[in-house]
């Protein structure tokens, strides 16, 4: 008997929020779950927006038209919150 090769599948299947989290089941079987807080457009957007995305990139990647935000697979597997704009919090 062989060894089964289970293969790592990073391209999005669902996407989900909580108050304080957003979630991305992917392809394989794993959920990545992340603060939104590392997401602002996403954490001041509203459920509605929220709930309006499209899957891109070849299916590794996350996409919100209304807010002009993009998420990858690899990025939130990687922890790399959005990279600060420069403007003061307010």
């Amino acid at each position: 008997m062989g060894i089964l090769a289970i293969r790592a599948d990073e391209r999005v299947k669902q996407v989900h929020f909580t108050g304080d989290t957003i979630s991305v089941d992917l392809a394989d079987g794993r959920t990545i779950t992340v603060p939104l807080v590392w997401y602002p457009k996403l954490l001041n957007a509203t459920p509605a927006q929220r709930a309006n995305w499209q899957v891109c990139g070849g299916g590794y990647g996350i996409h919100w038209e209304e807010i002009d935000e993009d998420l990858s697979t690899e990025g939130m597997l990687r922890g790399a919150p959005a990279p600060r704009t420069g403007i003061a919090d307010g």
